[in-house]
């Protein structure tokens, strides 16, 4: 169903679309952590240092499907706040053509550079067919991943976030009886993991897509909408390309962390492996709250609501709170029980490895929950510029401190570059919302504009 947000109670309405988005992102992230759980339960640690090896370059790809689906619905957002559902389908079927074009470039690039990429992050040589065979059969299907999650986004610019969550569920149950059935049953150890994620992201994204066309059908305008519209890919290009950028930088960055950690051993990769598992669920959450408000803030700006904006930001602080603060205590407070959901036989030296991680980088939650809501307004309102600002300072930042730290103090160093780096860049994101740069140059566009 989908839902005007320019209309209601700011903070309610708010809660209640970005409540269905969390629930989706907690069952995607359950089926994401489940390879890495199933791995280490029953295969061993190997196993789950194979599958965190090939985590990085997997998010890189992932990082893709993540911005495509802010870019689009972003534009998208501000099509159906402006009441223009001609351009709203045209959207559509231009992205969902754009994008089928860009998963097959990027699955064939993706297998052509897995193993220099692998060599180049020093994998250890007992984990390395492992990982790499998990890391082909996770590109093999991602052309799925990025349908699936641009048709999510679609969904959000529409006001609809329940669909996806109802997907979600299916796809994660089904991910998850898959990965027992693969491992347990069959014995096909990680490329098992890997083919369970394949094709139950797959029957998702097909049938994610015969529902959206479904839904899209009931929009109603006058005169006939183009299939494909090169003026439209444009505009979702400009917001599209630096998402994606924002979400590869981040990936990026992991990348070079994770070379750094491959050189201290299987051990380390093992321990490192369980809290960046932990450490993403926190923020790929709070990287859904504010893809909510990105849609909030696109709609609302179509409709020249800028008052509606700024209240939206402040229910969006406050969503961060909440979400936050419970991991942070959870993480800093009960690290063993949590660590030990991917391994209850772990070394001393992966758990230690896993605690040191979390103890400095889960306080800082909030930090990087703030950050990603002041950059969420500037995305909604395709204020582009001071959002790559933001954005190549955190990766900058981090990559930088990564490699003094660890020279400096050790692997510990490493995760000293998280909340530093988060510090800097929050800062950053905050000065340019609090600038009004992101609705000071539009005032000539809005339909209306209130403080």
């Amino acid at each position: 169903m989908v839902k005007d947000l320019t209309k209601g109670s700011t903070g309610k309405i708010l809660w209640l679309f970005a409540l269905p988005l969390l629930g989706s992102v907690i069952f995607q992230q359950m089926y994401n952590m489940a390879d890495t759980v199933i791995a280490g339960q029953f295969i061993g640690e190997d196993a789950l240092s194979a599958v965190g090896s090939s985590y990085p370059i997997t998010m890189i790809f992932m990082a893709v499907a993540l911005g495509c689906n802010l870019g689009c619905s972003v534009v998208i957002s501000r099509h159906f706040g402006a009441k223009h559902y001609k351009e709203v389908r045209e959207c559509v079927t231009t992205i969902l053509t754009a994008i089928s074009a860009v998963g097959i470039f990027l699955t064939i690039v993706g297998i052509l550079i897995s193993v220099p990429i692998m060599n180049v992050l020093q994998t250890p040589a007992n984990i390395f067919d492992d990982a790499l065979a998990y890391l082909y059969i996770y590109i093999g299907g991602f052309l799925f991943v990025l349908l699936y999650n641009v048709c999510t986004g679609i969904f959000s610019a529409l006001g609809d976030s329940k669909t996806p969550l109802y997907f979600l569920i299916a796809s994660s149950l089904g991910n998850i009886a898959l990965d027992l059935v693969f491992v347990i049953c069959f014995n096909m150890g990680v490329a098992g993991l890997a083919w369970a994620t394949f094709i139950a992201q797959g029957i998702a994204a097909i049938l994610c897509i015969f529902r959206l066309f479904h839904a899209i059908k009931k929009l109603t305008f006058e005169g006939t909408a183009k299939f494909f519209s090169k003026v439209l890919l444009v505009q979702m290009c400009v917001v599209a390309i630096p998402s994606v950028l924002q979400q590869s930088f981040v990936s990026v960055g992991n990348l070079f962390i994770q070379g750094l950690v491959n050189s201290y051993g299987s051990q380390v990769i093992a321990g490192y492996t369980s809290a960046i598992k932990l450490n993403t669920f926190v923020v790929t959450t709070l990287t859904t709250v504010a893809g909510a408000l990105s849609s909030f803030a696109a709609q609302n700006m179509g409709a020249g609501e800028i008052g509606r904006i700024k209240k939206g930001m402040t229910s969006g602080i406050f969503m961060v709170l909440t979400v936050a603060i419970p991991f942070s205590l959870l993480y800093v407070f009960f690290q063993e029980p949590a660590l030990k959901i991917f391994a209850q036989d772990l070394s001393p030296m992966a758990l230690s490895t896993g605690s040191n991680f979390l103890t400095i980088v889960a306080p800082f939650y909030v930090v990087v929950g703030s950050k990603l809501m002041f950059d969420a307004v500037l995305r909604g309102t395709e204020s582009m510029i001071p959002f790559m600002a933001a954005t190549f300072a955190d990766l900058l930042i981090r990559v930088i401190l990564c490699y003094i730290f660890n020279a400096i103090i050790g692997v510990e160093g490493l995760w000293l570059s998280w909340p530093v780096g988060w510090i800097i860049s929050t800062a950053m994101s905050a000065f340019f919302y609090y600038s009004g740069i992101w609705y000071k140059h539009k005032s000539s566009h809005l339909h209306k504009e209130t403080n």
